[in-house]
């Protein structure tokens, strides 16, 4: 098989320029119309637009992620049954563009989670982090769910309650808009209140509701996409466990193995992330690999160091818990896979560093870091085939 490196794109706002992309060595664009709000329908001339624009700088929109999946098809609730068909309409003017990888999730609410933006490495790059400590923290005493203190132990309320008091106003601001305000390229954010009113709306989806819920979504959508010629790779949860009481489904091998067992077909597959998965310290990312490997269409190569407070931060892609150097080996020498298949791999939350430490970057998605990501990883590759020959 044969790896595709690409980039994630936001868009003609993105602080990194497809000008600038062509530079990092990257050859495909990962990229969604954000612009359009979710549950309409891309047009086949709006996504054939930006495909020029990607195209003229010399470069191919590879995947699209994501388009996104509304929270009313979540919940199966109001006007799910349109919004089914416009995601259909969506995924059949795609594949007239030859676009054929989606990469969506199924995530209630909320998109990958975290709680500092801007966690300082000691090296003096900064990286994402998730603290359960100070999660803990914004849901009891800033968000104020009162059914929040029945999920939580009173040592760790203990905790969470110590760790607010010594916030600043400024900080308890910067906690919430870290978590709720939105991210790039997804929703405009929520305010406490909405996303209060929010978490109540999901109040009888069960984690077995939601699972069921996602089984229909994928009855509906997946034979319009196997006869549009795109192939759909859900991504896992990020983090991968329950968060505000809210049921996550795609964290576990387990869960994996429904989702493909639910729709069997070659255009329900998945984005293999590393880092999300291995967010878990009980998933075994190669054991995932191996068993999901003809199933597995996308791949976002990142490694998290998991810590012993059961907080994780973005690691260097070649350090942290996931082994890539295991894992791009898994692909690279699987004899299962066809020698001329083409597999999307990008490098994911890349460090802010050097000179993007002054600039205003989407979090996760600046320049350097990633590019530096992207050169371990495509030198990583190149050792490991020149060790299979030697």
């Amino acid at each position: 098989m044969v790896f595709e490196y690409t980039w994630r794109w936001y868009g003609p706002q993105d602080p990194v320029s497809l000008s600038d992309i062509r530079q990092t060595g990257a050859t495909g664009i990962v990229h969604a119309l954000h612009e359009i709000p979710v549950g309409e329908v891309w047009s086949a001339n709006q996504i054939a637009e930006r495909k020029a624009l990607i195209e003229s700088f010399g470069l191919t929109w590879s995947v699209v992620e994501s388009v996104p999946v509304h929270e009313n098809i979540k919940k199966r609730s109001g006007n799910f049954t349109e919004l089914i068909e416009n995601y259909n309409s969506t995924l059949r003017n795609l594949g007239s563009n030859g676009i054929n990888t989606v990469c969506y999730n199924f995530m209630p609410i909320l998109d990958w989670t975290r709680t500092d933006l801007e966690y300082e490495l000691p090296e003096g790059m900064s990286a994402l982090r998730f603290d359960p400590v100070a999660f803990a923290a914004f849901e009891l005493f800033l968000l104020k769910l009162e059914s929040a203190f029945e999920r939580y132990s009173d040592k760790e309320i203990a905790a969470a309650r110590n760790f607010e008091k010594q916030l600043s106003e400024a900080s308890k601001q910067t906690l919430i808009k870290t978590i709720i305000a939105g991210l790039p390229g997804g929703h405009e954010g929520y305010s406490l209140e909405s996303f209060r009113d929010q978490l109540e709306s999901y109040a009888s989806i069960t984690p077995e509701v939601l699972k069921e819920n996602l089984r229909l979504f994928l009855r509906d959508v997946i034979p319009v996409a196997e006869d549009a010629g795109v192939k759909m790779a859900i991504h896992p949860d990020d983090p991968p466990f329950s968060i505000l009481g809210l049921p996550r489904v795609v964290s576990t091998k387990e869960d994996l193995q429904y989702i493909l067992d639910a729709v069997d077909s070659p255009s329900n597959g998945l984005t293999f992330c590393s880092g999300s998965l291995g967010a878990r310290s009980d998933n075994d990312l190669g054991e995932i690999a191996t068993t999901f490997i003809d199933r597995i269409h996308f791949l976002h190569f990142r490694s998290v160091q998991l810590m012993e407070d059961g907080s994780f931060f973005e690691a260097d892609h070649l350090e942290g818990n996931a082994n890539l150097a295991k894992l791009m080996n898994i692909f690279i020498s699987s004899l299962s896979l066809p020698a001329n298949l083409q597999i999307p791999v990008r490098p994911d939350h890349g460090h802010k560093m050097l000179d993007d430490r002054h600039k205003t970057t989407n979090p996760g998605y600046s320049c350097i870091g990633r590019m530096k990501g992207l050169s371990q990883l495509r030198g990583l590759e190149k050792g490991l085939r020149f060790n299979s020959l030697t």
